[in-house]
């Protein structure tokens, strides 16, 4: 019962998203701005039992939802014979770049983390 709960939190954040980028005709996905909203939403201690029973739910079973996925692409094969080599190149090329940047971006938050803590303090100071 807590992951349906959840599961409806999680649609009705979604549908809200959907709803404020379709009604203010915001440049973001609904989905997108849900999510947003389900950052904030988890602050409150009572909704994060529901979200995280539905979450664990999901992601039980996670391999049935690359089913339409997968039926999606069979589908279009002609478009994937005449532009596989692009996508292929765009998905290889768009996962080095995330993987460097989010290297990047850890290596400079490690250094900024360890140089806050070399900081002397006012106690530190030679006379």
């Amino acid at each position: 019962m807590e992951a349906l709960r959840g599961l409806a939190l999680l649609l009705l954040l979604q549908a809200l998203g959907e709803a404020l980028a379709r009604g203010f005709q915001l440049p973001l996905p609904g989905p997108v701005l849900g999510l947003a909203l389900l950052l904030v939403a988890l602050r409150v201690e009572a909704l994060r039992a529901p979200v995280a029973a539905a979450a664990e739910a999901l992601l039980a079973h996670l391999s049935l939802l690359f089913v339409p996925v997968g039926v999606g692409v069979i589908t279009h094969l002609a478009l994937l014979s005449q532009y596989g080599w692009k996508l292929l190149l765009a998905i290889v090329l768009s996962t080095w770049v995330g993987m460097a940047v989010t290297a990047l971006v850890l290596r400079a938050l490690l250094a900024r983390s360890a140089g806050a803590g070399d900081a002397p303090s006012a106690t530190d100071k030679e006379d």
